[in-house]
């Protein structure tokens, strides 16, 4: 499985949620490859991801893609994270 964690500039807070849902991953037992990206990159490599993950402000610029797009609230937040993951995956 494919999945691109994005933000605005694809360094910090994108290596965030790349970094929270690796471990919400590793508890749901699910092996992915997660990619950091900026919203440029993200547009073509959501283009072969399963799931997209990003803010609210972010998600309608990630544009037409056959990726899920699933907005993330608060980057902090596991609970959330794994709450939105587990029913993408399931």
């Amino acid at each position: 499985m494919k999945i691109v964690a994005v933000c605005g500039m694809g360094i910090g807070t994108s290596v965030l949620l790349k970094m929270n849902a690796e471990k919400v991953l590793q508890d749901l037992g699910i092996d992915a490859d997660i990619e950091a990206a900026d919203i440029g990159v993200a547009r073509g490599a959501a283009q072969t991801a399963e799931i997209v993950l990003t803010s609210e402000e972010l998600a309608p610029e990630i544009g037409d893609v056959p990726a899920e797009v699933i907005v993330i609230e608060n980057f902090f937040d596991l609970d959330e994270i794994h709450k939105k993951l587990s029913a993408a995956v399931r």
